[in-house]
């Protein structure tokens, strides 16, 4: 559900963004705009679908996944999308995901917002306050396995599923 509400709430403020920059530049100017974008957007995606496709080949050819290549061809056909879809802010973040230098900073963005929300470990840098390169966990995690009491807290006590109780541990 929130995901639909972000997507009505993109698509409305860049239908407004795109009528006040028609209201102030011109009809004509508008379109030669967004038809702009448009043609630089596809011009775009296919040279770097081209490169990733051949990048593809290669990781196959030497026996080994083409996991990268294969996010990048998703990210690439969902910039594709948004340069086709009339509008500034879709053109916009359509052309964060084919550049290949925006589309890293923007995969690495998504990746810490989507730790912090998840609330899931993450392996800290050199550069916070925790020691470098050690695996990190929020504090307000409910299901954060306890190393001190050597259960976990679920809701209701009991041991949450796919926790691995010992033999010698007492049965709750």
């Amino acid at each position: 559900m929130p995901l639909l509400l972000f997507i009505s709430l993109f698509t409305l403020l860049d239908f407004v963004v795109l009528f006040s920059v028609g209201s102030q530049i011109g009809l004509l100017a508008t379109l030669i705009l967004v038809l702009a974008t448009g043609f630089i957007g596809l011009y775009l995606i296919r040279q770097e679908g081209t490169a990733t496709l051949a990048r593809a080949r290669q990781r196959m050819a030497q026996g080994e996944l083409p996991s990268s290549e294969l996010l990048t061809g998703a990210a690439l056909i969902f910039g594709g999308a948004l340069l086709l879809a009339p509008g500034f802010l879709s053109d916009a973040l359509g052309l964060l995901c084919v550049v290949p230098g925006a589309r890293r900073l923007l995969a690495r963005l998504l990746a810490q917002i989507n730790l912090r929300l998840q609330g899931v470990a993450y392996r800290s840098s050199p550069g916070n306050t925790g020691h470098s390169g050690e695996w990190q966990r929020p504090k307000e995690d409910p299901h954060v396995r306890d190393t001190r009491e050597g259960r976990s807290r679920g809701d209701d006590g009991q041991p949450l599923e796919g926790d691995f109780i010992s033999r010698n541990e007492p049965r709750r």
